[in-house]
C-alpha cells in the first residue's frame, strides 16, 4: 500500500552544539538529511516526501536533493518555529484523495524499510500506528531528586518515528490543536488528544534520534555494522 512522507527538519538542534542545523552534519561525507531521505526514496511503496525546513536552508535543503538524486521530494515547505507546526505546514501540501501519511524525524537515518511496511499495513486496519521500542531501563518516578516510586516498566515503550495515520484526520487533528492552543510533543499525542485508536508497531533499537554529540559515535557505529551486514550478505558468507 502507498503512503505519503513528510519530514521536519527545520529544527536547529542545539542540543548537538554544532553551530548549525544538525541535518547537515555529515556521517563519512554525506549530510543526516540524506540519509533519512535515501530511505524513503528507495522505498516502492513510498509516493512522495514533503521536507519541512528552515526558511533560510531551502537552498541547501535544494542542493542535498538534487546532490542525492532524491526524487521523491515533490516539495520543500517552510517550517514554523515548533516541530508541531512544521508538520502541519507540511501535511497542508498534501492534496488529492485521503490517504496514509507518515512523520517521520529528519535525524532518525537508521528507520528499517521492513517496519516502514508494518507501520503502513497497521494504519490501514487501525487508523493510527506509531513506532516504539520497550523500555530497557528500570525507571523510576522523583519528586525534588527524592525517589517517589519504581514503575512497572512491562507497559512502558520509548515511541519513535514513523508515525502514521490517515491524512484527513490528522490534519484535523492538526487543525483543532492549533485553533485550541493544544502543544504536543508529537504526533500521536494530538491524535490521543482528539481520542483517535492508535497502536504500537515494534522498532529496533538502531532507529535513534540523533541529538546529541553522543549519538554521532552510536550512528557511526550502526553505519559500520550495517556495512558490514551488507557485504556479509552480497558474499553470501
Amino acid at each position: 500500500m502507498m503512503y505519503s512522507i513528510v519530514i521536519p527538519a527545520a529544527g536547529q538542534g542545539k542540543r548537538m552544539k554544532a553551530g548549525k542545523n544538525k541535518q547537515f552534519i555529515e556521517l563519512n561525507q554525506t549530510p543526516l538529511i540524506a540519509y533519512t531521505l535515501q530511505v524513503f526514496e528507495e522505498d516502492e511503496q513510498c509516493k512522495q516526501i514533503i521536507l519541512v525546513a528552515n526558511e533560510y536552508e531551502i537552498e541547501a535543503m535544494q542542493d542535498i536533493v538534487r546532490a542525492y538524486n532524491i526524487k521523491k521530494v515533490t516539495r520543500i515547505a517552510v517550517g514554523g518555529m515548533e516541530r508541531q507546526q512544521s508538520v502541519y505546514e507540511g501535511l497542508k501540501q498534501l492534496e488529492g484523495p485521503d490517504e496514509i501519511v507518515m512523520v517521520h524525524d529528519g535525524a532518525r537515518p537508521f528507520i528499517r524499510e521492513s517496519i516502514i511496511h508494518e507501520l503502513v499495513n497497521a494504519t490501514s486496519k487501525d487508523g493510527g500506528a506509531v513506532v516504539g521500542v520497550r523500555m530497557k531501563d528500570t525507571v523510576k518516578r522523583v519528586s525534588q531528586n527524592q525517589i517517589v516510586e519504581t514503575i512497572d516498566r512491562s507497559e512502558l515503550w520509548a515511541v519513535q518515528t514513523p508515525q502514521a495515520f490517515w491524512r484527513d484526520s490528522l490534519l484535523d487533528g492538526h487543525k483543532r490543536a492549533e485553533d485550541e492552543g493544544f502543544v504536543a510533543t508529537d504526533d500521536a499525542s494530538i491524535m490521543e488528544w482528539v481520542g483517535s485508536k492508535i497502536v504500537m508497531v515494534e522498532g529496533d533499537y538502531s532507529n535513534l534520534k540523533i541529538t546529541t554529540p553522543e549519538d554521532l559515535l552510536m550512528a557511526e557505529a550502526i553505519l559500520r555494522k550495517r556495512r558490514m551486514e551488507h557485504d556479509s550478505s552480497r558474499t553470501g558468507v
